[in-house]
């Protein structure tokens, strides 16, 4: 228990609690946002009912989440003051603005227009309507390249230089535009909008299975698989992209994802370790199965590797990232998770062109409708496990070969940051538990398919403005005073 005495690994701790738990959120905020563009839009091209019935229901899983976000980021964006105040001052000169515009740009445009999203339905004209929605989603989506911009940097610091203990910029734009930026926004986009339709596709199967609207909620399943024909296989591919720059721009953060311990020059093949067991101590693997030569193929789509392949044993300890087991096994999640979407977005359009999601046959498809509720949570497991090799992979650097984690962190009592930390524990189970009652009370209670539709409602008959017939004020004089 020595680590409840050291205030940097707590404050590690606090940071990752409250990360891995705010991440949760806005994961199905900046998905959504694009699905509840996608079925207004439908919906106004086609004046389908149920396209809008459709945009009613699933903006209320936006709001329960948007409403949990805010509460949990403003805390997390806090932590650079108080548990990262050297690093923060360091960086703030890039860092700090980038942040900023994360507020100021997507978040305060997401919260103006969020309003008129959910409310204005019968108060504004559609178009206007329709333009709020998309403005929210757009924000939401910013909120990601703001924050991926600024992690991107932290992992390929560019554009600047650091001087007596601070960084200085000289290219604004050479910094933002890191080399890690352009995919990790795009892995990162397409993490989110994933996630968000199999979670859809997910409770959409939920009530198929129980036969409740079936032929509302094949609509859905159907709108998601179309996305997810595009979306999953390009993350695969995106993911490809950033594997090939870790392998270039953070070779002891590739050596843990693959548990190398030894060195593999250039020109020569790779094995590929399948699974294993790593042993930090021993430096080593107790056990491990390999797929011989196939590293290359995963790297560069060719057996001899083009740059050599650092083993861990390059570095010394305090030099490379710890908790390799924890940053192989995330890896290999993640990776797993995106071809099982991939494998289930391809069998059920499979069923879909032979007939079998039809409002007919659709309840008959029972072990695919399951699979698709065992899909539901799976995004935010492989978010979770991205963020924690992206990060503790990234170890024992906060701004990658400039500043350690150790010079980052605050001189803070330990007490103090135990504290903090187990407030936080509390608050985010609460949290968590009002999320999962709220969310299960929208899902039970199901679609309110009895909604005017707007521009459907029956015309009022006009007011009758004839002139009635003059009645002469029979009261005495002194009453009509």
């Amino acid at each position: 228990m020595e680590f409840l005495s050291d205030s940097v690994v707590l404050s590690r701790m606090q940071f990752a609690l409250t990360a891995i738990f705010h991440i949760l959120w806005p994961v199905l905020t900046t998905g959504m946002g694009i699905y509840l563009v996608i079925v207004e839009g439908l919906w106004l091209k086609t004046r389908n009912p149920d396209y809008y019935l459709h945009a009613r229901f699933w903006s209320k899983f936006y709001v329960l989440n948007f409403g949990i976000g805010v509460a949990t980021g403003i805390p997390m964006e806090f932590q650079f003051g108080t548990n990262w105040a050297p690093f923060s001052e360091a960086v703030g000169n890039f860092f700090g603005s980038v942040i900023g515009f994360e507020a100021s740009w997507a978040f305060m445009l997401e919260a103006a227009f969020l309003g008129i999203m959910l409310f204005g339905w019968e108060r504004v004209n559609p178009a206007v309507h329709y333009l709020s929605t998309i403005l929210v989603a757009v924000g939401a989506n910013l909120s990601t390249l703001w924050i991926l911009t600024a992690n991107s940097w932290m992992q390929t610091p560019a554009g600047g230089e650091m001087v007596n203990g601070k960084f200085v910029v000289h290219d604004y734009f050479q910094a933002m535009f890191n080399p890690f930026m352009a995919n990790s926004v795009l892995h990162m986009f397409f993490a989110t909008l994933e996630t968000s339709l199999f979670v859809i596709g997910g409770i959409s199967a939920w009530y198929i299975l129980q036969k409740r609207h079936p032929e509302f909620f094949s609509q859905s399943l159907k709108i998601v698989l179309a996305a997810a024909i595009a979306v999953a296989p390009l993350q695969i591919y995106i993911g490809h992209l950033s594997g090939e720059q870790v392998y270039h721009y953070q070779p002891t953060k590739l050596a843990a994802m693959e548990a190398q311990w030894e060195s593999t020059p250039a020109g020569q093949a790779a094995d590929w370790s399948l699974l294993a067991i790593p042993n930090e101590k021993a430096q080593k693997n107790d056990w491990e199965i390999t797929i011989p030569n196939a590293l290359g193929y995963i790297l560069e789509f060719k057996q001899n590797l083009s740059e050599p392949l650092h083993g861990l044993k390059e570095w010394k300890p305090e030099d490379r990232p710890h908790l390799v087991g924890l940053i192989y096994y995330a890896f290999r999640v993640m990776i797993a998770i995106g071809f099982f979407f991939a494998g289930l977005m391809l069998l059920s359009t499979v069923q879909w062109l032979r007939g079998k999601l039809s409002a007919k046959n659709i309840t008959q498809q029972r072990w695919l409708m399951l699979a698709w509720v065992f899909a539901a949570p799976l995004g935010y497991i492989a978010v979770e496990s991205g963020w924690i090799v992206r990060c503790v992979g990234r170890q024992p650097w906060t701004l990658y070969g400039q500043i350690r984690t150790v010079d980052a962190a605050s001189r803070l009592p330990a007490s103090n940051v135990l504290t903090s930390l187990t407030a936080f524990a509390i608050v985010y189970s609460l949290l968590f538990i009002a999320a999962i009652y709220f969310g299960s009370r929208i899902i039970r209670r199901g679609p309110n398919l009895n909604l005017p539709i707007p521009g459907t409602e029956i015309t009022k008959a006009a007011v009758d403005t004839t002139p009635g017939e003059f009645v002469p004020d029979e009261r005495p004089v002194e009453a009509q005073q």
